[in-house]
């Protein structure tokens, strides 16, 4: 499901800010962009993402914003910067290098020079988890909204199938007159009503009149558009089961088109099949 949310909060001459974007995906897919100094916390937030998040494409952002007058100074890990730069030497001389940086090679090699930041404390790791509890609340409330407007959506076009299928019910007992009407048109035109045996013309039509009959597929229709709104209204994340359920929609819709021998009828399955496509396009976004 998308969602978005964000917080911010001021702490000891620094600004903490977390943002959190999710898109649509199948399982949880999660992306921490971290400062290096709470690196030692990834695993913390990632257990507290899961917990939270069922799942979707999550990307989260955390950023400190120092104040402009924040000095932040730096220390040199000497026994570090010792040994990168023997070890730089001793490749110069073997090489028969007669370069002259290698002091300024050695002070850019990684945990050779360390700045302030760099060194958190226990209270700006706090604060920085009280601004990404404040986002993930914010980003809750988002998808709960958003997903307050989702379930009004499905349960209309739900309901407007109900009606479609109701429009169904009227015009089904028109049909099977017409039907026969119009195979006895064709044998009296073909074949002449002195020619046909009766016995045998209404097994025939009783037989093929069987085959078109849609009592089943609306009854089935009925039940699943039921079980779709229960499932909607259930407190449980149903995702998966309304998708579910939403094939099983479609198949009883496509026997009843494809049964019906009926150009209402059909133009009546066309708009259920439009109130269906919403259906699936909505469920991707539902848990």
């Amino acid at each position: 499901m998308t969602g978005y949310g964000i917080a911010s909060n001021d702490y000891a001459n620094a600004k903490y800010t977390v943002e959190i974007k999710s898109l649509n995906s199948k399982f949880l897919e999660l992306a921490l962009k971290l400062p290096k100094a709470f690196s030692d916390k990834e695993l913390i937030l990632r257990n507290d993402c899961s917990k939270q998040i069922e799942r979707g494409k999550v990307n989260i952002t955390f950023t400190i914003e120092y104040a402009d007058n924040e000095k932040k100074t730096a220390s040199i890990d000497k026994e570090l910067l010792t040994l990168y730069y023997q070890q730089l030497k001793a490749s110069a001389d073997e090489l028969n290098d007669k370069g002259n940086n290698l002091l300024e090679l050695a002070l850019n090699f990684p945990e050779v020079i360390k700045y302030d930041e760099d060194i958190v404390t226990e209270e700006e790791w706090q604060q920085l988890y009280l601004t990404f509890s404040q986002a993930m609340l914010s980003f809750q409330t988002f998808r709960l909204d958003e997903g307050g407007v989702l379930q009004k959506d499905l349960m209309l076009r739900i309901r407007n199938i109900l009606e479609s299928l109701q429009l169904v019910e009227e015009q089904d007992p028109k049909r099977i007159p017409v039907i026969k009407e119009r195979l006895l048109q064709l044998l009296a035109d073909y074949v002449g009503k002195e020619n046909t045996d009766q016995n045998r013309l209404e097994q025939e039509l009783v037989f093929y009149i069987d085959k078109l009959d849609i009592t089943e597929e609306k009854i089935r229709l009925k039940s699943h558009c039921d079980y779709f709104l229960d499932a909607l209204n259930s407190s449980d994340a149903n995702g998966k089961k309304l998708g579910f359920i939403s094939q099983e929609i479609g198949r009883e819709i496509n026997t009843m088109g494809s049964k019906a021998n009926d150009a209402q009828i059909q133009q009546i399955v066309v708009r259920m099949k439009e109130e269906l496509e919403k259906i699936k396009e909505q469920l991707l976004n539902v848990l």
